[in-house]
């Protein structure tokens, strides 16, 4: 049974991610929680509201709240009608990261799906504000669903990786159960620069390789490619579907998510995108 946290802000983005979420665990039984946090503008200005005013805001905000989430739920099970699932609602008062970390350590939550916005303008992002710092305060996987994205079984899935992580990530078991329901392909891609794979490197990718032996996956390789372009042209050349890194901090990914070119990254806001957080490496 798996706990999955879908944030909401009654965004038509919102519900697409709520939407994809519920078609790719079609066939596995999850409890879906559904959360919307606020504060409301009485209690932003309180200095310039008496109690009285901030405490029927308040209370008006909630009920507004928990009407619209009630009204998810039941489009939810009037479209799926899906007995493996069981729809939750939350309405919080609450900024959205502080109860997102309350609730994944609350409910163990395994997984936390939410859409974000792709460039707008001048302000040009990868993962939207509210993504970036779930990624980064919550230890738990996030899916980001870019806007607008029509839900696809993820047939083939990206994962670039350098090889710098732990099997012991209980996370890659929910990469393997996404790759076994979809009848996916994984592609490992690894990009190296000058010396391949070391000996603790090769040892991980054996290891790697036997975790999805019974699921299929491939191995890939290239050399003195840029990183950004190297998934770009891979996803195109290979119509991937679904991305997956592993948040592997001062190398890989930070490089990455914080690089000044990180505009060439909104490309990747067409598919669905999973982080997995790390854990740490064993020394021997």
């Amino acid at each position: 049974m798996k706990n999955i946290l879908l944030p909401t802000d009654f965004s038509k983005n919102a519900f697409n991610a709520i939407d994809y979420a519920v078609q790719l665990f079609k066939d596995e039984e999850c409890t879906f929680i559904i959360l919307n946090t606020y504060t409301p503008l009485a209690y932003n200005i309180a200095t310039f509201a008496d109690e009285y005013t901030t405490m029927v805001t308040e209370e008006h905000t909630r009920i507004n709240a928990e009407n619209n989430l009630q009204e998810i739920k039941e489009k939810l099970e009037k479209k799926y009608n899906n007995p493996k699932h069981t729809i939750e609602t939350k309405a919080a008062f609450n900024l959205l990261i502080n109860e997102v970390v309350d609730v994944v350590e609350e409910r163990e939550i395994d997984l936390i799906v939410m859409g974000t916005k792709g460039a707008t303008g001048a302000k040009e992002v990868f993962l939207g504000t509210n993504t970036m710092y779930t990624i980064k305060k919550t230890n738990c996987a996030v899916i980001a669903v870019p806007e607008d994205f029509e839900y696809q079984d993820p047939k083939e899935i990206l994962f670039p990786t350098d090889f710098k992580f732990s099997m012991e990530n209980k996370y890659l078991n929910l990469l393997k159960s996404i790759n076994t329901a979809h009848d996916a392909r994984l592609n490992i891609l690894n990009i190296y620069f000058g010396a391949s794979l070391n000996d603790a490197q090769k040892t991980l990718k054996a290891d790697f390789e036997e975790f999805f032996k019974d699921s299929a996956h491939t191995f890939h390789t290239k050399e003195y490619v840029d990183l950004v372009e190297a998934v770009e042209q891979f996803q195109i050349k290979h119509k991937v579907n679904f991305l997956v890194m592993i948040q592997n901090k001062h190398t890989f990914f930070e490089n990455l998510m914080f690089r000044p070119v990180i505009k060439q990254m909104v490309f990747h806001t067409n598919i669905p995108f999973m982080v997995i957080p790390s854990i740490a490496l064993k020394r021997g």
